[in-house]
């Protein structure tokens, strides 16, 4: 930062959970100085004991919850105004869907500009208080914020053609990530999950819930093995759908390690060859980055946001939605044959990485949005 002057920036979000939004969140603190952002953190109520707050003390940063009591709650929006008052950020800058609503009310009514980010790109037709609610947040942050910003430019066109927002309020601010490669870290790694130093690895780093394509990659993995009879797959993350994970992976037997949610993704990735990604849907996937960080090669679905991380036949290749074994099997195989496209592809991945997806470029474009906010309200 040259010149700038410092923006002091609330971040509300509804919890601090192992979610995307929430651990992004402290990679976007870590570098927010670099472009002359001070930033505080609130968040609505506690939730897996709040595991990205530990994160957050990391960076110096105490985050305050502001434990909130339904979305219409009076009493809720009385104290969470009362912090955001206190604050007295420049900008109040928003994520997921509590926070959008409810910080938007009260930034409004205390004459601070705010920003939403939207970290999704599908809306699901669940119940109809659902439904409802889901259709107020959208019309709150409509109204009530200075920018929406998106992750990705799949996730904008998702929203403008959801009838969610409108053309000249929703910008797109990709994300980055803080992921130092953790270079000579897999040696271990594969000594703690007794894998052979020359074995083959594909790692999968995905919540573990539906339609993220873990059968897709369990099958893929099963029909290599006959010309790679070492072969591992190693899967990260955790959720809702463990128990149809396990059964998707049975058939491998030992050659499926499940390892749970790990705060050392950087030294897993060092343990493996090649990410396979081959989700249904993703606006724009944290683990994506974070293997390009680490100089890995990726196989992931067409979709969504993916395309504007993975350059075809440059970085990774690109498996047409939607994914099935045979197709990934066939993108996988090369790969699995060549170390030297494994590293040529890597190392693309690594340098289009430090070109536009670490959390300091993320920063930047983030502190040009709230310029642009900013002058807008000055002029007004």
């Amino acid at each position: 930062m040259t010149g700038e002057r410092t923006l002091r920036v609330l971040v509300v979000i509804d919890s601090l959970s192992h979610g995307g939004a929430e651990l992004l969140l402290t990679d976007f603190v870590a570098a927010a100085g670099t472009a002359g952002i001070e930033p505080s953190v609130a968040y609505l109520g506690e939730r897996d004991e709040s595991p990205a707050a530990a994160r957050l003390r990391e960076h110096g940063i105490e985050p305050a919850c502001i434990a909130i009591d339904g979305l219409l709650h009076p009493g809720s929006l009385t104290r969470l105004r009362a912090h955001v008052r206190d604050s007295a950020p420049d900008i109040v800058h928003t994520h997921l869907d509590y926070a959008d609503f409810m910080g938007g009310v009260a930034s409004r009514s205390l004459g601070i500009p705010m920003v939403s980010t939207v970290h999704v790109m599908e809306w699901r037709a669940g119940a109809t208080r659902d439904r409802v609610r889901g259709r107020l947040i959208a019309s709150a942050r409509r109204r009530l914020a200075a920018r929406v910003a998106t992750v990705s430019d799949a996730a904008r066109t998702a929203l403008l053609g959801a009838g969610l927002d409108r053309a000249d309020h929703v910008v797109t601010v990709h994300n980055g990530v803080a992921a130092a490669p953790a270079a000579g870290a897999g040696a271990g790694i594969r000594a703690e999950l007794g894998l052979d130093a020359d074995a083959l690895v594909v790692a999968q780093v995905a919540v573990l819930r539906e339609g993220k394509g873990h059968a897709v990659a369990a099958e893929a993995v099963a029909r290599l093995r006959a010309d790679h009879p070492g072969l591992r797959l190693v899967v990260v993350g955790d959720g809702p759908a463990r128990a149809q994970v396990e059964r998707a992976l049975a058939p491998l037997g030992e050659a499926a390690l499940m390892l749970g949610h790990r705060d050392d993704v950087m030294a897993v990735l060092d343990a493996a060859d090649v990410l396979v990604h081959p989700t249904e849907i993703d606006a724009l996937p944290t683990a994506v980055m974070e293997a390009m960080a680490a100089g890995l090669p990726v196989v992931a679905t067409n979709v969504g946001g993916v395309p504007e991380l993975v350059a075809d036949g440059e970085t990774g290749v690109l498996v047409q939605a939607p994914a099935t074994a045979p197709a990934l099997a066939e993108a996988l195989a090369p790969l699995l044959a060549d170390a030297g496209l494994r590293r040529r592809l890597g190392e693309a991945g690594r340098a289009r990485y430090e070109r536009g997806f670490t959390a300091e470029s993320w920063a930047h474009r983030t502190r040009a949005l709230y310029e642009t906010v900013l002058a807008e309200r000055g002029r007004g």
